[in-house]
């Protein structure tokens, strides 16, 4: 597998991204590219026997550049293999329906390759997965529409 880039978002002949990160590099272009997109709970699924955490979401696509004030969201799934727990802190248990963005994906590292990979999302709810090894991957589904709104950050947060 190679280094992906923002380049490689925006190909010539409209392919969908689908990217894996293995070790930290990887993950922060997947951090990077997954930053802003939103999401339900409901869309959200622990599978213990397969070791598989995956959630579905409203990716904005940072990667298509627009000067005319139009961009673009698609759906698409992030999923982390080899979980053996999962933790979501911030979350109301009773809204199924609790909406989240997403503002990074991050791995703080353990022992012997393994660590925990945190979905921090705004307001300070996130999900963390113990991994027994890294493996993230996220993949582009075919529904893609624009949007006239683009992601604004406070430069002063930390």
């Amino acid at each position: 597998m190679t280094d992906a880039s923002f380049a490689d978002g925006n190909p010539d002949d409209g392919h969908r991204l689908a990217l894996r990160a293995e070790d930290i590099g990887g993950l922060a272009v997947i951090s990077a590219l997954m930053q802003d997109a939103v999401g339900k709970t409901v869309d959200t699924a622990w599978m213990p026997t397969r070791r598989i955490f995956a959630v579905m979401v409203n990716r904005f696509r940072w990667e298509q550049e627009s000067d005319a004030g139009e961009y673009e969201r698609c759906r698409c799934g992030l999923h982390a293999e080899n979980v053996l727990a999962v933790r979501a802190t911030g979350f109301d248990p009773d809204k199924a329906q609790e909406a989240f963005e997403l503002l990074a994906v991050t791995f703080e590292a353990g022992e012997d390759g393994t660590g925990t990979v945190r979905l921090d999302c705004a307001g300070g709810a996130t999900f963390a997965l113990e991994v027994e090894a890294l493996d993230v991957r996220m993949a582009d589904m075919e529904v893609v529409w624009k949007t006239g709104i683009k992601p604004q950050h406070d430069e002063s947060e930390p």
